[in-house]
């Protein structure tokens, strides 16, 4: 489906006592890790695949978090024909919109794929060679994501980032193991099922080329996510809409 824009803790160390969080952190590594991002919507009948698509890259231990890290945001722009997507966000369209920007694209559409900021059609073939291309990039950026604690509805982390080039610094929390019994729209009497859905944004971070940033900040639970099922993403996204450097933490309990 398409739009014109015009128009609308696996390597992470987790010990608990209680809530106290003593060590649950995680590094990016020295290569560059691919951001996979999915534009999506619950109200899209072409979207299923592509969901199911990134649910196997999410539950793939071999490739995921150490070369991908998938991210699927659910966009607003089809609520409107019969069915509300509990996921969506207008912020999620925004960034669809600022990408397919950054690649001279006058459209958006659902399932969209980006990777490392750029357009990915090729998704249904073309992962693992694009995979393999992008680890043998090294890193242009670093990253040490850290759990400081948690509460009955907050995270609190530690962020120490450093980047060859200016740039922002997102943070985004993902919930695994989601489903919606669709009753309307284009996809009525279907149960979706999701995993690695962006559950809260936070505003970006500037970042200034070869500086060494330490950032802390608390992430709100939102009320109907299962704790057990959530995971920290950090990535830095460069002035041209690059990503230059992903990780993440899954949430310590």
């Amino acid at each position: 489906m398409k739009l014109p824009i015009a128009t609308f803790c696996l390597l992470a160390s987790c010990i608990s006592t209680g809530n106290a969080i003593e060590l649950c952190s995680r590094s990016s590594p020295t290569h560059t890790v691919a951001l996979l991002e999915l534009y999506t919507s619950e109200g899209c009948s072409s979207c299923p695949p592509a969901d199911k698509f990134l649910q196997n890259v999410a539950q793939n231990a071999g490739l995921h978090p150490d070369q991908v890290i998938p991210l699927a945001l659910h966009v607003d722009y089809w609520d409107y024909i019969g069915w509300k997507d509990p996921f969506a966000k207008r912020l999620f369209t925004e960034r669809q919109q600022e990408l397919s920007a950054y690649v001279h694209s006058r459209t958006v559409y659902t399932p969209e794929f980006f990777i490392n900021g750029k357009e990915f059609r090729n998704w249904n073939s073309g992962l693992t060679s694009e995979l393999e291309k992008i680890k043998q990039q090294a890193a242009l950026a670093s990253i040490k994501l850290r759990q400081t604690g948690i509460s009955n509805d907050k995270i609190s982390i530690e962020i120490d980032s450093n980047s060859s080039q200016s740039g922002e610094l997102h943070v985004a929390l993902l919930e695994n193991g989601l489903s919606s019994k669709v009753s309307a729209g284009e996809n009525q009497g279907i149960t979706l099922r999701h995993d690695a859905v962006a559950r809260v944004w936070i505003d970006p971070i500037a970042v200034v080329a070869s500086t060494p940033k330490k950032t802390t900040m608390t992430v709100n639970i939102p009320a109907n996510a299962n704790r057990q099922h959530l995971s920290l993403v950090a990535f830095i996204q460069n002035q041209q809409g690059n990503i230059l450097q992903a990780v993440e933490l899954t949430v310590c309990l």
